[in-house]
């Protein structure tokens, strides 16, 4: 329980110092880390190019090229992970998420397609690499 608690508040402070939030609207007691991009999501509903990126380990990194219809979610939990996302050459509309959780993981992603739109990916492990090419 502890555990999964230390996992689920940085989202919560993510959600409260880094946008304004329609108090109203939300229940805090509902928020947890499997809902607070969808949260995100709910209070900003008329932004284009949208990117919320949660990194917490050491050495991650995500390079993000994405276009004005590009809606994405990234959280990465470990050490070592690397995120490639590169939807710049295409006008299609774009809404993914993206959880890495454990330890020198690589996501390479290129391209989108109506088969990719509203994908989500989530790696629970160690060493795993996806290569996806969307044409």
């Amino acid at each position: 329980m502890m555990k999964k608690i230390f996992y689920i508040l940085p989202y919560v402070a993510l959600l409260l110092f880094s946008i304004s939030i329609k108090s109203q609207e939300i229940d805090w007691g509902q928020i947890n880390g499997n809902n607070a991009f969808n949260i995100i999501n709910i209070q900003n509903p008329d932004i284009g190019s949208y990117d919320a990126t949660v990194q917490i380990g050491n050495h991650n990194s995500a390079e993000l090229l994405i276009n004005e219809r590009t809606k994405l979610s990234v959280a990465q939990i470990g050490d070592y992970n690397k995120l490639l996302f590169n939807n710049s050459f295409t006008e299609t509309k774009v809404n993914n998420s993206i959880t890495t959780q454990g330890h020198n993981n690589i996501i390479d992603i290129t391209g989108s397609n109506s088969i990719s739109d509203d994908m989500k990916i989530n790696v629970k492990g160690d060493n795993v690499t996806i290569f996806m090419r969307n044409y």
